[in-house]
């Protein structure tokens, strides 16, 4: 943990300072480059509380860019993130609460006022192994850096109202499902042939984005990403939704809440029954939600 403080404070700092001495300047006026780098603290302690309570500390780093480019009726949004937090509550150690890194991609060439033809790409994977935990703390491995990893990618057409509010649909989407793990692969995890490290699907996407002010200092963020497989039970649809709000304090200081729901039928959850392991497709959830600092530029 006081590694992860240590080098997690040290990067923050080091962009942080980098932002404010050095500000990314655009090599043409066409190109738009933003982003916020975050820090999130929660923290829980209990003493001879009647009430009850369970200790707990946790960390989260999150950096978040944007570099749109426009130019006539062409555009190209570009999106990456990255993400990492771990948490510890008394009686367990230290286990993750987030890793994520995300690389999303959207070419459009206007066709009228709000509506583009466009090719989309969206990558996904993780930093560290995840496991799953049983009741006596036994943990059994979910996921490892790419495995798994997607690459979403199609042509398709897209609403774009603003920065704010888009939808993009691609009718004829290919993905793919990489799972370098031999452990994880070997089993069949995330819809592979068991021994193979590789699936190819093809069917159509939906990826839309929309944010709000919903006061002066709140802003709600909604992330949805939609793909239905057209080679395999087209009818079970992967979901991806995520909810954030942020709570801004003043320049620096920000609160930040935010949910996450995954349905992916591909993804098996190990459930213990009768001492054995089952695995099922199960609703997928995590929250986040903690006070830190917040750097936009």
């Amino acid at each position: 943990m006081k590694h992860f403080l240590l080098i997690s404070a040290f990067l923050f700092t080091c962009l942080t300072g980098y932002s404010q001495t050095t500000p990314p300047k655009d090599t043409t006026k066409f190109w738009t480059i933003h982003g916020q780098n975050t820090l999130l603290i929660n923290q829980s302690s209990f003493s001879n509380w009647a009430a009850g309570g369970v200790n707990s500390v946790a960390a989260n780093i999150v950096l978040d860019y944007d570099f749109n480019y426009k130019k006539g009726v062409w555009s190209w949004d570009n999106k990456a993130i990255a993400g990492y937090g771990i948490s510890k509550q008394n009686g367990t150690g230290w286990r993750k609460n987030d890793d994520r890194i995300i690389l999303n991609s959207l070419l459009g060439r206007q066709a009228s006022k709000y509506w583009l033809y466009t090719f989309y790409a969206n990558f996904q994977t993780q930093f560290t192994k995840g496991y799953n935990y049983d009741a006596d703390g036994n943990r059994t491995l979910l996921s490892a850096p790419f495995a798994p990893a997607y690459l979403t990618f199609g042509p398709g057409f897209a609403y774009k109202r603003s920065d704010n509010f888009r939808i993009n649909l691609s009718p004829a989407a290919g993905r793919f499902t990489v799972v370098q793990k031999d452990s994880l692969s070997s089993i069949g995890s995330y819809g592979v042939t068991p021994g193979k490290k590789s699936l190819f699907q093809f069917g159509a996407s939906l990826d839309a984005y929309y944010k709000v002010n919903l006061f002066e200092n709140i802003a709600f963020e909604n992330i949805l990403k939609l793909y239905s497989n057209y080679l395999k039970k087209p009818g079970d649809i992967y979901m991806d939704y995520t909810a954030n709000i942020f709570m801004k304090v003043n320049k620096l200081v920000t609160v930040n809440a935010g949910v996450e729901l995954i349905n992916d039928p591909n993804a098996q959850i190990p459930v213990m029954k009768n001492g054995v392991n089952e695995y099922h497709s199960l609703l997928q959830t995590k929250q986040i939600f903690g006070a830190g600092v917040t750097y936009k530029f």
